[in-house]
């Protein structure tokens, strides 16, 4: 069949404007120069690092954590990104001599981008191998990339098994054809800056409900996908390396649909669901965006990500995605 005959996705024009408007109102922090694409600035054997510490932090039960709670502690209490490793140190309570302590619990690991694809259900976390930012950056964008395949063809899979029009079906098989040429271009960024891919391991999708299928939409369809359209765009624009500016000119026009066919299979299901379970779903795409904000909020990319590679700066990405709660609300 010709392309001219298949019934394609129809365009979003509320979310192509706030996309486009956003993109033209938020300022660029840096300019675009005609840098060779070389990485400056100190090298990391991982993504963006970060450390959390909790002062006072206690068991369950109340009891004293010991360094073998370390890791469990730190999964409950952290506000982001991977845990790779702890420590429990103890400190006076206070600067008076009394002699009384204090736990503190340094929780350290990297954050992830947002602007990857839909992260599937049972994705396990990868181990990077770089030396510098750039190269972890986009080998965990290729990995991420790459994971969006199986979950764009398991959305597939469940929209025609739950009757759904033909062309979300097609539309969702076509993104996991685009996000294998995401993968790829990821790919060879990575390689560039002396990284590769890691392997994308996933735990087999158990089946699931309308209802799930639908939460998971919201969170990284409707939610995630949709600022990393915009992301996307932002790096078209923003990258002092060109090549990455020429890649990312084509990713963000894919991803823009990516999104697009989140927020129809949103409006095609709203009327299967009962009212209690679409208020569950607008609930679950509240309570991502709101997550992703402190996520947000509470880091800043390495200036080099943010030069080379076109990362928005915490101020602009919050901005970013502050214009696109008028599409979430």
């Amino acid at each position: 069949m010709s392309r001219s005959k298949v019934s394609l996705l129809p365009a979003n024009p509320l979310l192509r404007h706030t996309v486009s408007r956003l993109l033209v109102a938020v300022p660029l922090l840096t300019l675009v120069g005609c840098g060779s694409g070389e990485e400056e600035g100190p090298c990391f054997s991982r993504q963006t690092p970060f450390t959390e510490s909790f002062t006072g932090a206690t068991l369950a039960d109340g009891g004293v954590p010991q360094q073998e709670d370390c890791m469990a502690l730190c999964e409950v209490k952290k506000s982001y990104g991977t845990i790779e490793s702890c420590n429990v140190r103890v400190v006076p309570a206070s600067d008076a001599g009394t002699g009384a302590t204090v736990s503190v619990l340094d929780c350290r690991g990297f954050y992830e981008t947002c602007s990857d694809g839909r992260k599937p259900e049972g994705l396990q976390e990868p181990r990077l191998d770089a030396h510098c930012s750039l190269g972890a950056l986009f080998a965990r964008m290729a990995w991420l990339e790459a994971a969006s395949v199986p979950a764009f063809l398991r959305l597939a899979r469940e929209l025609k098994a739950h009757g759904a029009p033909e062309v979300l079906v097609r539309a969702a098989r076509r993104s996991a054809g685009e996000e294998v040429r995401h993968t790829r271009a990821m790919t060879a960024l990575a390689r560039r800056h002396g990284a590769s891919a890691p392997e994308v391991e996933l735990a087999p999708f158990p089946t699931r409900s309308l209802e799930d299928m639908l939460v998971e939409n919201a969170k990284e369809g409707c939610v995630r996908e949709t600022f990393g359209a915009v992301v996307a765009g932002w790096q078209a624009r923003a990258a002092e390396d060109a090549r990455v500016r020429e890649e990312f000119e084509r990713i963000a026009e894919d991803e823009l649909r990516h999104a697009e066919l989140a927020w129809a299979v949103d409006a095609w299901a709203a009327e299967l669901l009962t009212p209690e379970a679409r208020q569950r779903v607008r609930d679950a795409r509240r309570e991502a965006f709101e997550e992703l904000k402190h996520l947000l909020a509470r880091q800043e990319p390495d200036a080099t990500l943010v030069r080379q590679a076109g990362i928005p700066s915490r101020d602009a990405a919050l901005q970013l995605l502050g214009g696109l709660e008028v599409l979430v609300a």
